[in-house]
């Protein structure tokens, strides 16, 4: 990924850093205008505790604010709207945002999860300057129905700073009684002579946050970020709250202050990030790399409609789409085919593979499995194959001697016949129809394994499936009742399935108690002794007596060893 410089010592380097304070609410109400007058919040669950995630305006000219119990919200605010965070969509609106703001500059990074870093450096001045670009960018959230908070420097540091803290809106940092414009008069006076310099003026404790610009004046850095609180240099929480327990609270307060005492007692990150937003260490802004993309076209020149035709196709353009995935050490996992007939109609075909693959032999058996589903009508006359799934593949180490002999001995080639097997059967069934069992921890017999698609699961390997301490059946199902006498005993016969068995020999009983933290509606009937039984015919049943518990007792047969 490409990185511009970072030299912050330049004068020339300006960053725009943007904010969206409450992007999470104003996407749902992008999707769900109607609620643009009510009182909206979108809520995470953080532990056993639902927050909310982020407001709107209105939500926040109630007295709510992000990080607020859900609870208290309600109290405060009984008509509020609530909708559960997504952030997986709030990700997918910031790239979105992140494409919007390439118009300023094709260098933009996304500072996750609600904000944008911009190198304008040689850009500013095709938009008038900075305050017109400044403007152009509210202005193009305010269309986009998006609150935006902005601050250019000519550090990321100082802008990241001045777009969150900088202008006094308020929606920069909780009111809890910390800030420096909410300490009562007599202890700003006090904290003002603390910070007296004998021979000079003492400064002034409260610092007028609406006064501070949120656009830095080149080679301004340092007085620009001076008035803002510790938090604005990107600091943990309780970096911030132990200087503020010695007085210090704005970034003018440690800037005087020698480096080695600051970082013995607050460690390196505070002094790094300073040196960051004043430009002494490097902050690299890397745009975001272009998605990738394999596909490959064939054009026809004549229409063709055989099975063998479509194949000779696929035979040209399978080696090309495998060539650009070695290329990035990709495999695919799900290729489609596009066939473009004559009449402008557009048909497909998808494969899908148990592991990825970037060979022609891999693909082509799959396709041509499921070319009969192909209607070319009158023709078709244009190809197109797209691998739109895609892992990483790594490349195979060449090895000899002992340790290629014991990789042979170990039959590692088993495991790609498994997954070509798979990739044949799923082109017919689904890949989602093959389910393979992995073992679970579970002494519950009918709980020892959970069946998981065998596409997206790897087998376990030889001698790793947990042996049980009893032998158990090849065929278990599920309890059904045998009608024999009402004891622990082993019956000498009973019957089952509308047959009369008699017991020839039986090894136990196995007790096998219910999971107590789960209520199992199967296992209602309590503890289970479990029998292993001959019978005369040649039957070998796995049998257990139910000692009662909610549910009543007797015999069942749970499963059978032939």
């Amino acid at each position: 990924m490409s990185t511009r410089s970072t030299n912050s010592r330049d004068p020339q380097r300006r960053i725009l850093s943007l904010w969206f304070p409450r992007l999470g609410a104003e996407r749902v109400l992008r999707a769900e205008p109607g609620l643009a007058e009510a009182a909206l919040v979108t809520v995470a669950e953080i532990g056993n505790l639902r927050q909310l995630a982020s407001t709107t305006a209105l939500a926040e000219r109630q007295g709510l604010s992000r990080g607020q119990a859900l609870s208290e919200a309600m109290v405060l605010c009984p008509d509020l709207i609530t909708r559960p965070a997504d952030p997986a969509r709030e990700a997918a609106l910031l790239a979105a945002l992140r494409r919007w703001a390439g118009k300023f500059s094709p260098w933009v990074s996304e500072e996750a999860p609600e904000g944008l870093m911009i190198d304008l450096t040689g850009c500013a001045h095709l938009f008038g300057g900075e305050d017109k670009l400044f403007a152009q960018v509210h202005e193009d959230c305010a269309d986009l129905g998006l609150s935006v908070c902005a601050g250019i420097a000519d550090t990321a540091g100082a802008a990241w700073a001045l777009a969150r803290y900088a202008g006094g809106g308020g929606l920069a940092e909780a009111r809890n009684g910390d800030a420096i414009d909410q300490e009562a008069r007599a202890t700003r006076s006090r904290a003002s002579k603390r910070h007296w310099v004998k021979g000079g003026a003492a400064p002034q404790a409260k610092v007028a946050r609406g006064g501070v610009a949120r656009i830095a004046p080149r080679g301004g850095t340092r007085q620009a970020i001076g008035p803002l609180p510790i938090a604005a240099l990107r600091v943990e929480a309780d970096i911030t709250a132990g200087l503020a327990r010695l007085g210090l609270r704005r970034i003018d307060d440690v800037l005087g202050l020698p480096r080695a005492s600051l970082s013995r007692r607050f460690g390196r990150a505070l002094t790094w990030r300073l040196d960051q937003a004043l430009g002494m260490e490097p902050e690299p802004i890397s745009p975001a790399a272009a998605p990738l993309h394999f596909a490959v076209r064939l054009s026809l020149p004549d229409p063709i409609g055989l099975e063998e035709d479509i194949l000779a196709g696929l035979d040209r353009m399978l080696p090309v789409l495998c060539d650009k995935l070695r290329a990035k050490a990709r495999g695919a996992r799900r290729v489609r085919l596009e066939l473009s007939r004559v009449d402008s109609t557009r048909q497909g075909i998808e494969v899908g593979l148990a592991r990825p693959a970037d060979r022609p032999d891999k693909l082509r058996p799959l396709f041509a499995m499921k070319l009969d589903e192909v209607d070319a009508g009158f023709g078709i006359d244009q190809l197109r194959l797209v691998a739109h799934v895609t892992e990483p593949l790594h490349t195979a180490t060449h090895k000899g001697g002992l340790i290629a002999a014991e990789e042979a001995a170990q039959k590692r080639g088993e495991s790609d016949e498994m997954a070509d097997l798979i990739a044949r059967l799923g082109a017919r069934v689904g890949l989602e129809a093959i389910r393979r069992a992995r073992p679970a921890d579970s002494h519950v017999p009918e709980k020892t394994d959970v069946p998981l698609a065998a596409a997206w699961s790897m087998a376990e390997a030889p001698g790793t499936w947990p042996k049980p301490a009893r032998p158990r059946p090849l065929t278990l199902f599920r309890p059904e009742p045998v009608s024999a006498p009402d004891t622990p005993d082993i019956p000498a016969s009973f019957r089952w399935r509308g047959r009369v068995f008699q017991t020839l020999s039986a090894a136990g009983p196995e007790r096998i108690a219910p999971e107590w933290w789960l209520d199992d509606p199967d296992w209602r009937s309590g503890v289970r002794d479990y029998w292993r039984v001959v019978t005369e015919d040649g039957a070998r049943l796995w049998l257990y007596y139910a000692h009662g518990g909610l549910n009543s007792a007797g015999w069942f047969a749970h499963g059978d060893f032939c």
